[in-house]
């Protein structure tokens, strides 16, 4: 029988938010020789073509902290592995609390995609690390690794954010420009606000560039009340040229968007500072360069590959000249982002990650 991995995503229920581009990259990259066993939300609409994919509906919105404790206590106890694929501070505590001891080597996997430390955060990873030295801590940047590292979990290594291998049939084409995107569940931290603002500038300037906004909650069919509000302000803008996706899209659908655009990645600076973004993959997969906040990781890669253009001041207006920039040479930023997703394609190959849960 295949060794089993327990996958833990309580909020994976479609295929909105990064949550199912990590765990989908990662299931296309496993195969027989590991059983991948997703333990995910109950209201989940998902399905697995490979074999090697078992699903189990288990959490609940409300209570899935505790459900978390009781299934971490549940699978420490049995053969095969656990990994946390979104983790954060508590499912440290609760691993630490559901073991009767120091849990054993190669048997707990932890993915922190960012972490935002303080004294009294420090203060209790190192003192789980004393108590629980054989957790194997992943992390998508070095800066992140350090924070673990230096708390004493020598385990702490960088594995790349994983992304989707492309199809073997795909043909990195040149194309033309066709509109502006939103792409991604609507968040205020991923500046949503700010491109509404936009769409509200090119209204009042009279202009014709089509804008597509994926409008789509991230999890639970819920949005912060910012974004709530912000959605009502773009039925008022009115602008003609405005397309609004508030449906979860397919894979193909939601690669077709990325198709001729210019992603708005707006984030919010301090949140984002060196924390990996699934849609810039995705972005630069499909040739689709970006606008991005600097300062950020996003805005990093697309100065790295000259694939988008980096904004300090997120103005509307501002914006526009950042877009505007990059409408006037789009031939020349499609084709960087091409290449940026050539070499991040390699570089964030998933199956690094599932080498480093197999082995």
């Amino acid at each position: 029988m295949a060794e089993i991995i327990n996958v833990v995503e309580p909020t994976l229920d479609t295929e909105a938010g990064h949550c199912y581009s990590f765990i989908s990259a990662l299931c296309r990259a496993g195969d027989a020789s590991r059983m991948l066993r997703l333990w995910v939300s109950r209201r989940v609409e998902l399905a697995f073509a490979e074999k090697h994919i078992q699903i189990r509906k288990h959490f609940f919105r409300r209570i899935r902290r505790l459900q978390s404790y009781f299934l971490y206590r549940k699978l420490l106890a049995e053969p095969g592995k656990l990994f946390i694929s979104t983790a954060g501070r508590t499912d440290l505590l609760l691993l630490d609390w559901a073991s009767r001891e120091a849990i054993p080597e190669k048997k707990a996997y932890l993915y922190f995609h960012w972490f935002n430390a303080n004294d009294k955060k420090l203060s209790s990873l190192k003192a789980i690390a004393h108590r629980q030295p054989n957790l194997v801590i992943l992390g998508p940047t070095p800066s992140v690794v350090k924070i673990f590292h230096d708390a004493g979990f020598r385990g702490a290594r960088v594995v790349p954010y994983p992304i989707s291998r492309r199809d073997a049939n795909f043909q990195a084409e040149p194309n033309q420009f066709r509109h502006l995107l939103y792409a991604g569940a609507a968040r205020r931290d991923k500046g949503f606000s700010h491109v509404v603002d936009l769409v509200a500038h090119l209204q009042e300037c009279g202009l014709q560039i089509p804008v597509l906004l994926q409008t789509s909650p991230e999890h639970y069919g819920k949005y912060d009340a910012t974004t709530q509000a912000d959605i009502q302000r773009l039925q008022a803008i009115a602008y003609p040229y405005l397309r609004l996706c508030p449906e979860t899209l397919d894979n193909r659908g939601y690669a077709d968007i990325f198709v001729g655009a210019i992603c708005l990645q707006l984030y919010d600076q301090s949140d984002f500072i060196d924390r990996v973004s699934g849609v810039t993959l995705d972005a630069f997969s499909a040739g689709c360069p970006t606008v991005a906040t600097a300062g950020t990781w996003m805005a990093r890669m697309a100065q790295r590959f000259e694939a988008g253009v980096s904004v300090a001041d997120l103005s509307a207006p501002q914006v526009l000249s950042a877009v505007e920039r990059v409408m006037a040479e789009y031939a020349d930023y499609n084709r960087h982002a091409l290449h940026a997703g050539k070499i991040l394609q390699e570089e964030n190959d998933a199956g690094t990650l599932f080498r480093v849960l197999a082995n």
